[in-house]
């Protein structure tokens, strides 16, 4: 399934999800006023015939609803922080881009090298320290907003190959939309499970209270009553949980598969969560909330309320084997687990351990050469649109290299947050010498001498970048960033945008800097609000496509004639019967902000026929330069379909065979 059917499928679960809720909180409502005519009928009194009246029933059940809807309000009103605020509520500690523990900055690695491949930016990570379990998620709302949180037992026990397809499973869910439905998820069922919590109460105080008559056993009828009605919204609610999560966690370990091209990774985590006492489970009081959003089982459930299939059917899924022999052997080898040696690290866990009898397996190197800036690609737009949201082994590949071909003094930028925020304002600073000062003196009346200066520092090593390692540079360098204080964004921004303007002209390598940190910055800083999967047309937006693809064409093109016939291959991919002219906009920015906030809005299978026809309009001379497809690349993520970085392997001329030879 693609990125856009995906997208889709994520709509029609939400709407499902709306039905189910309102069945399951219909259901509490009946339950609760069965209950009330119960107890009152049983006191025999005046008031338990009263309750045969319809308005009592009516006041009881607004009541409930009431309850259950500010219940629910309030949880969702806590997670309005996204991801990090659903791993805080776990008890998780976030892992510090500087962190000097080892284990972490292995954790830490993988996450970036997954974020870079998949052009999302690089999420909050966050460890559960106490749990021994193997288990992961991700949560936010948008990729912005996202947190990865993974087990201690994850670092203890798996090895980078298998840590990298537990990530990459749950970058499908960050991907894919899936973390939206699942924080949302986690306010509903706290509403239907809030009666039973109240019940609870009422059950274990009643032995303890006693009324004017000195009767308890009324009070304990009450909170018997509601426990019934809150494991009937507890029913409901695991069900939920359920039919949500179940089809999406078995897309995930394919999307795995697709990422990291090979199955030893995931298929050995989830051997171990077979073989290991610990499991997956979570010891966590509220580890049931998040159920739904794991890598596995929380606890032992019945096939009824689990939320995955069953661990043989998953990796049988993944075309491995399940052998129970196997299991029984990899439980025997982890009972007494030992620190590893030097030259064991392919088969070691990412915190060093090695199980009793390992095998030391050799190390596979992967290699993947960045295309030369000035060396033109031809891609073909089908196979573009199909990559969207769906990164290949070749971009997990060309991250590691990217990382690998960053400067230290970059490096290091990134990972501190007076770095990234000087880093940002070094990427505006243009070549020219008389310019360059003045923006520094902007630079230095908006933040100060000491800020100017660390910016003049970063502007060598900037200057001999490859171009494909700017816009990555923005996502790495984005999780200390957004810890900045708004106030401080705000200024970046307002910056950055007079940095840009300082020349009077803004070319698109200034335009895709701006742009992208507006988004980012945008889900970010309110990401309850962010994206949201629209259902507008296209053909209702042809007018914003047509600016689009005008635009885009004229930039890609010194040639006025080639650019409209680019701008109509373009409209004849996508919408084949318009009728439009074409008209590129002088007033271009504007123009295509507009365009790009029209087009967000859109339902996802329309936006695959926007990436494709702009896929026509960049490559209707036959090639592609690297400066058009970071361009590509920054109108997809501003309508939130996040392309992979690496290009070349999409070209029209068949050299998979090539790849495939070189990794």
């Amino acid at each position: 399934m693609d990125f856009f059917a995906q997208q889709t499928r994520i709509r029609r679960s939400s709407r499902g999800l709306v039905v189910l809720f309102i069945v399951a909180v219909l259901a509490v409502v009946a339950a609760v006023d069965a209950v009330v005519l119960v107890l009152l009928g049983y006191t025999g009194s005046e008031q338990g015939r009263a309750a045969l009246d319809p308005r009592m029933l009516v006041m009881v059940s607004l009541g409930v609803l009431v309850v259950i809807g500010l219940a629910s309000t309030v949880r969702s009103m806590s997670l309005r922080g996204g991801g990090a605020a659903v791993a805080r509520s776990l008890g998780a500690t976030a892992v510090s881009p500087d962190t000097t523990n080892p284990a972490w900055r292995k954790l830490r690695n993988v996450i970036e090298e997954i974020a870079i491949a998949s052009s999302v930016p690089v999420p909050d990570i966050f460890v559960l320290e106490t749990e021994p379990g193997i288990n992961a998620f991700a949560a936010g709302y948008t990729p912005s907003d996202a947190a990865v949180c993974v087990t201690q037992g994850c670092l203890d026990k798996l090895t980078r190959e298998e840590l990298q397809g537990v990530i990459a499973h749950e970058f499908s869910h960050v991907l894919n939309g899936d973390m939206r439905l699942n924080i949302r998820l986690m306010g509903l069922l706290f509403g239907i499970l809030f009666i039973g919590i109240v019940g609870r109460l009422f059950l274990y105080s009643g032995g303890r209270v006693r009324t004017r008559k000195g009767n308890t056993a009324y009070v304990a009828m009450i909170g018997l009553g509601l426990v019934v009605v809150g494991y009937i919204g507890y029913f409901f609610g695991r069900l939920i949980q359920a039919a949500v999560a179940r089809s999406r966690e078995s897309l995930a370990d394919a999307s795995a598969v697709q990422f990291t091209r090979q199955t030893a990774g995931i298929a050995g985590a989830l051997k171990k969560i077979a073989a290991l006492e610990e499991g997956s489970k979570l010891a966590a009081a509220n580890s049931q909330e998040v159920a739904h959003m794991l890598f596995g089982e929380a606890g032992r459930f019945s096939s009824l309320f689990a939320t995955h299939p069953p661990l043989p059917e998953r990796i049988r899924a993944l075309g491995g084997v399940w052998d129970d022999k196997e299991i029984r052997q990899l439980a025997m080898a982890w009972q007494q687990p030992g620190r590893a040696r030097p030259g064991q690290d392919a088969s070691a866990s990412i915190a060093g351990f090695m199980p009793s009898g390992a095998v030391t397996a050799a190390s596979a190197e992967h290699t993947t050469s960045l295309p030369r800036s000035d060396r033109p690609l031809q891609v073909d737009a089908a196979k573009v649109g199909a990559s969207v949201g769906k990164p290949g082994v070749q971009d997990m590949h060309a991250a590691g290299h990217m990382q690998r071909q960053l400067p230290d003094v970059l490096a290091q930028a990134v990972h501190d947050a007076g770095g990234a925020l000087e880093l940002m304002l070094a990427l505006a600073v243009a070549d020219d010498a008389s310019l360059r000062d003045a923006q520094l003196l902007r630079v230095d009346s908006d933040f100060g001498s000491a800020v100017a200066e660390g910016v003049e520092a970063l502007l060598p090593p900037i200057s001999i970048l490859h171009p494909m390692l700017r816009l990555p540079l923005v996502g790495l360098a984005f999780p200390q960033l957004k810890r900045q204080p708004r106030p401080r964004l705000m200024q970046l921004v307002q910056t950055l945008d007079a940095l840009v303007h300082a020349d009077h002209r803004v070319d698109l390598h200034e335009y895709c800097l701006v742009k992208l940190l507006h988004l980012q910055l945008h889900d970010a800083l309110d990401p309850a609000r962010g994206f949201v999967p629209g259902a507008g047309r296209l053909r209702q937006s042809a007018a914003e496509f047509g600016d689009l693809c005008a635009i885009v064409a004229r930039h890609g093109q010194s040639d006025p004639e080639k650019a409209r016939q680019a701008w109509a291959s373009a409209m004849h991919e996508a919408l084949p019967s318009s009728r439009a002219s074409y008209d590129p906009p002088e007033e271009w920015i504007p123009r295509m902000d507009q365009a790009l906030d029209r087009l967000d809005r859109i339902r996802p299978v329309d936006k695959m026929l926007v990436v494709r026809g702009l896929t026509a309009a960049v490559s209707a001379d036959g090639e592609v330069t690297v400066e058009e497809a970071e361009l590509l690349r920054v109108i997809c993520a501003s309508l939130h379909c996040p392309l992979p970085p690496l290009l070349q392997h999409l070209e029209t001329l068949d050299d998979e065979d090539a790849h495939a030879s070189r990794d």
